[in-house]
């Protein structure tokens, strides 16, 4: 089995963190690669970087045509339902996964995101996947995408201390880490807060493992078939549909 894990962001070193927990969270002879575009955003912050990663997304996902499962590591679950509809196999973003593991060991979650631009986008999400009600609120730490990437950064201490925030608070149960760079600090803030924390790209391989092992494929009926053959103009005619 192989499940190509890709990180809509160009920053290398992230992805290289993400394919580390992704490996960890894979079953043995499960094949994990994590890549990431040459073009695009450094970060995914709102839409607008959002917007410019998709297309570099959906170039790593034409790369892979042997790929039994693909899974989105950005939690805003960036161009997910276009992945969806390039692929026959199961694509899963992390947000979502994470989502719904969250509700299975917890009556009520928070999740703490990076900026503050990032809550709308991952509450329309919350509201999208069914589970807003699940969710007891979306928190902020303030601390950017690429300031988790930053030697000696005090990123770890702020996100902690929303956690415990959201802890006491909001009446969460489970916490839901925001943010794909956020992987490398999951077990550490367990320990640290004492109740479960999530992160979603564990979640996701898990989720994509399990797909692919009971033969489910992305449905190819209405909303995810194939995009029609049409010429596009300009610097996306590389992106035509065939």
């Amino acid at each position: 089995m192989r499940i190509h894990v890709i990180n809509p962001n160009t920053t290398a070193s992230m992805t290289a963190k993400i394919g580390y927990a992704a490996k960890a969270a894979a079953s043995p002879g499960v094949e994990v690669r994590a890549v990431n575009p040459d073009f695009g955003p450094p970060s995914i912050e709102g839409y607008f970087d959002e917007a410019f990663s998709v297309p570099g997304l959906l170039a790593e996902i034409a790369k892979a045509p042997g790929a039994d499962a693909f899974v989105i590591a950005c939690f805003d679950d960036t161009g997910l339902e276009a992945a969806r509809s390039a692929t026959e196999a199961p694509v899963v973003g992390i947000g979502e996964a994470a989502f719904h593991m969250a509700s299975l060991i917890a009556e009520k979650f928070s999740v703490v995101t990076t900026l503050s631009r990032s809550i709308a986008p991952i509450e329309r999400n919350l509201a999208k996947y069914g589970l807003a009600a699940r969710c007891a609120r979306v928190r902020a730490s303030n601390v950017p995408v690429l300031g988790l990437e930053e030697p000696g950064s005090d990123a770890r201490r702020t996100i902690e201390a929303e956690i415990k925030r959201a802890l006491l608070e909001d009446g969460a149960e489970a916490i839901v880490l925001g943010c794909a760079g956020m992987t490398d600090l999951v077990r550490d803030l367990e320990r640290s807060v004492g109740a479960p924390v999530l992160d979603g790209v564990a979640c996701a391989v898990s989720l994509a493992e399990s797909l692919v092992r009971i033969g489910l494929k992305t449905s190819k009926r209405n909303t995810y078939a194939p995009p029609l053959a049409k010429a596009y103009a300009g610097d996306f005619a590389r992106f035509s549909p065939k």
